[in-house]
């Protein structure tokens, strides 16, 4: 289902890339009348271009596909041009043809200002992203399924429970509608997230030979974070997006992004409901965690050495075998399904 065109804005200014640290040249902050959507759609029509035809699978599910009418795309700028010492590559060798980007797009969180639903939110981060980060790069857009949380709140009733803004609300179908006019693909997958949804999509993209962007601000995210897998945040302090790479994953938590998961187990994640070992163990903290998933590598391989041998010292030690089935529990609750 993505085999369209995806006719974006075309980027005013010289493209940047994920791997600048420094802010992206973007517009001043400010409010924009509800009124901003329909631009939005009416400049990625104007400026239609052609892309490479993906072809992903996704389970049964609500999906939204463009048109597929054929539409040549037009020179690109000088700006986008590489230059032949560029496609040279290292001691005029040629160059490696860089991978494809597919960007998968988290809706629900960039149509809230604060805690109430905002269609102009939903518009300016929308022409921001479209305009400044995805570029020619084909993006999917993708939604909670209905009752997607049922199935970790089952597991867990704290999961969640102090949230009430996307309860029962769905996906605003004026949002849905703009994303269909710029030829975005829509999906949603009743019974699932969309953390749920992109973590299986993104696996499929990976296996294709493309890299991925996941837009959104959520940090569950950050367990599929690799070389190929990136992050690209949206930071209202600022008004921009951001990208988050491995490189700055590591920075932040010293550690792998592959024992992200396991770590939060630990840690817990306050903002989903799901609490940490502190309050069963006040003592292990962050510290003892990390050094601990650093040497076993993953919590199931660190639950069952300490099931048979000591692993650290002993207060670590009663806490990883008194509360393995806690950590079991948490480490269920917060994997993204596929």
């Amino acid at each position: 289902f993505l085999s369209a065109p995806y006719p974006h804005p075309q980027p005013p200014h010289p493209l940047p890339t994920e791997s600048s640290t420094m802010p992206l040249p973007l517009p001043a902050v400010g409010t924009v009348p509800a009124s901003a959507i329909a631009p939005v759609a009416a400049a990625a029509a104007a400026a239609p271009l052609r892309y490479r035809p993906i072809r992903l699978r996704a389970s049964p599910s609500t999906v939204s596909s463009p048109s597929t009418s054929a539409i040549s795309s037009p020179p690109p700028p000088p700006s986008a041009r590489h230059s032949r010492k560029h496609l040279a590559g290292r001691g005029d060798a040629p160059a490696r043809p860089s991978k494809g980007r597919v960007f998968f797009l988290d809706v629900n969180p960039i149509c809230f200002r604060g805690s109430q639903r905002s269609l102009s939110a939903f518009a300016r981060w929308l022409a921001l992203f479209f305009t400044h980060v995805s570029l020619r790069d084909p993006v999917v857009a993708v939604f909670d399924g209905a009752g997607g949380n049922e199935y970790r709140r089952r597991l867990l009733p704290s999961y969640k429970a102090h949230r009430t803004r996307g309860v029962g609300t769905g996906a605003d179908s004026r949002v849905v509608d703009v994303l269909r006019e710029c030829n975005v693909p829509v999906v949603q997958v009743d019974g699932y997230e969309a953390d749920d949804v992109v973590a299986t999509l993104t696996e499929q993209v990976l296996q294709k030979g493309y890299r991925v962007v996941i837009a959104s601000p959520d940090k569950d995210f950050k367990q599929l974070i690799s070389e190929d897998v990136q992050l690209v945040m949206p930071i209202p302090e600022i008004g921009r997006w951001s990208f988050y790479t491995l490189r700055h994953y590591v920075a932040q938590y010293k550690c792998d992004p592959t024992v992200d998961l396991s770590l939060r187990c630990f840690m817990g994640d306050e903002a989903d409901g799901v609490p940490g070992i502190q309050h069963l163990a006040p003592g292990f903290g962050r510290k003892t965690a990390v050094k601990l998933l650093n040497k076993h590598g993953s919590l199931e391989n660190l639950l069952n050495t300490a099931a048979v041998r000591t692993v650290g010292k002993e207060y670590a030690q009663d806490v990883l075998v008194k509360h393995a089935d806690y950590l079991r529990k948490n480490y269920e609750v917060l994997s993204l399904k596929r």
